[in-house]
């Protein structure tokens, strides 16, 4: 492959270094609000680090959202531009505007000086904002259905260029709330309205209509969808960025802990059926119990965020404070350069998790 540049630092400065050709792998981006910015970090890492390229990439919720400005970044590479550069720049464009757009933390102050008590309690903003959920509706406190996302994304995203660009493949999941089903929005279907379909939290913002039907987060449903991953690209490889943990120690107790918990396993559900369909067939294929060709062994990886995203709360999902997104985003990158130098070498040849370890053992049966 051709020289290209190659940025270096987090600051987006490059250099012009020689370069092997990449290795290609699908990406499956999961959602979670704010906390998406971890996700943002990983590929900004991925991308300076330049030795993979992108066919596949999937994701619900904010995942969409890195998605698209992941993809806008790429396509607008040419000449004078380096892709992968284009890529960070517009991913850093994105979330400075979620930045911009104004810290809902700021409610902490606020409620501190109105109601003196609050002042005592380690985070007044989320115990309002959980209290005022239970109580209210989108439809209520937010009956113009603003939303400063849609503009952002519409003034930063090409979406009629990643309607019809063939270079790489887009895949966004939302909930069907008729059906309770998973929709996928692929090619022709990307759009502004598909994206804040695929990211519409369902207490905070008003059902998005699209196409005559209404949809909610796709998080609840497939979070992220691994299934088109699989059956519409041609590489094995899928780079899971994985937000939700999987598993905490010890029971919730507290109202915000124990609403915490149930969101994390609602929206890992999903993930968690899927891996285990992934696990079940790659044995299947191992074993020579399944040869049809449209059946392949999928190679899994993971970037997860450890034991520092098990420490947010919910109430860090809908924060956009400037210091803990770009906290996250650091913390991405830093198990983005982890991973690569743990399993960049497996990529192409086998999976760097256990599949039955992590996550197929999801139903536990007693006698």
């Amino acid at each position: 492959m051709s020289r290209t540049e190659r940025p270096s630092s987090s600051d987006g400065t490059s250099s012009k270094t020689a370069q092997p050709a990449r290795k290609r792998v699908n990406l499956a981006l999961q959602g979670g609000g704010a906390h998406g910015a971890f996700t943002w970090g990983v590929l900004d890492a991925l991308l300076e680090d330049g030795r993979l390229e992108f066919e596949g990439i999937s994701g619900a919720s904010s995942g969409s959202v890195n998605a698209v400005a992941l993809v806008d970044g790429l396509l607008r590479g040419d000449a004078e531009v380096d892709s992968y550069e284009a890529a960070r720049a517009k991913l850093r464009n994105v979330w400075k505007g979620v930045m911009a757009a104004g810290s809902l933390t700021a409610l902490n102050d606020n409620l501190a000086s109105m109601v003196p008590f609050l002042s005592m309690l380690p985070n007044p903003g989320s115990i309002l904002a959980n209290a005022f959920q239970q109580f209210s509706s989108p439809y209520n406190f937010n009956p113009l259905d603003l939303n400063p996302l849609r503009e952002l994304l519409r003034r930063e995203v090409d979406f009629d260029a990643l309607a019809r660009m063939r270079r790489h493949r887009l895949f966004l999941s939302a909930t069907h709330i008729s059906s309770g089903k998973a929709e996928v929005f692929t090619g022709k279907e990307i759009s502004l309205q598909a994206v804040m379909a695929s990211s519409c939290l369902p207490q905070a913002f008003q059902a998005v209509e699209l196409n005559g039907h209404n949809y909610w987060d796709g998080g609840f449903v497939a979070n992220p969808p691994l299934t088109p991953l699989i059956s519409k690209c041609e590489s094995a490889d899928i780079l899971l960025v994985q937000i939700a943990p999987l598993k905490r120690e010890g029971v919730p107790t507290s109202q915000t802990d124990i609403t915490d918990r149930i969101n994390e396993i609602t929206f890992n559900a999903n993930l968690l059926s899927q891996m285990h369909t992934i696990g079940f067939v790659n044995r299947l294929i191992d074993e020579g119990k399944l040869q049809e060709p449209e059946f392949k062994r999928v190679l899994m990886h993971r970037i997860d965020g450890g034991e520092m995203m098990s420490g947010l709360d919910s109430y860090s999902k809908i924060s956009t404070d400037t210091t803990m997104l770009n906290r996250l985003f650091e913390h991405g990158r830093s198990q983005a350069f982890a991973w690569l130098k743990r399993a960049y070498p497996l990529v192409g040849k086998k999976g760097s998790i256990n599949i039955d370890r992590d996550y197929s053992d999801d139903m536990v049966m007693h006698d």
